[in-house]
């Protein structure tokens, strides 16, 4: 019950999030993700947080179904706006084992997320290797020279 309540939750939240984009209001943390529809090659935006981790940059997926989480799959990359700057990006899905450390610190910056994951802030970090399969974590490298 208690997943089916946070699914509800999560997509409410999706769709509020959604209606805020196409308004043009993100929080200043968040980054604007593009990726191009798998289908429809059309490209698809939404906002998301950077996690900085021994001097990389990573993008953590929230809970659920996410289209953008296939997309960049699909693609190998990704393009991230803030500011009205603009950078392209490759990137790699990580194993658990990798991505803990990398949610650890995601639950810290984004302490909203945090009914989202059975592991606490407090928990060691391979408490953390569960979740990689529910947040799919990816590692950022810039192409063209970006940073």
């Amino acid at each position: 019950m208690k997943q089916y309540r946070h699914g509800i939750v999560r997509r409410g939240a999706n769709a509020m999030v959604t209606r805020f984009i196409r308004l043009g209001v993100v929080p200043k943390s968040a980054y604007l993700l593009t990726t191009r529809g798998r289908k429809s090659g059309q490209p698809r935006t939404n906002p998301v947080q950077i996690v900085r981790h021994e001097g990389q940059r990573w993008l953590v997926a929230p809970y659920g179904t996410v289209s953008w989480v296939y997309n960049a799959r699909a693609s190998g990359t990704v393009t991230l706006s803030r500011g009205g700057s603009r950078e392209e990006y490759s990137v790699a899905e990580v194993e658990a084992r990798r991505a803990a450390p990398v949610l650890k610190r995601y639950v810290i910056l984004a302490p909203v997320v945090l009914p989202y994951f059975e592991a606490g802030i407090t928990s060691p970090v391979e408490a953390f290797e569960a979740e990689a399969a529910l947040h799919p974590v990816f590692l950022l490298t810039p192409r063209g020279g970006g940073s």
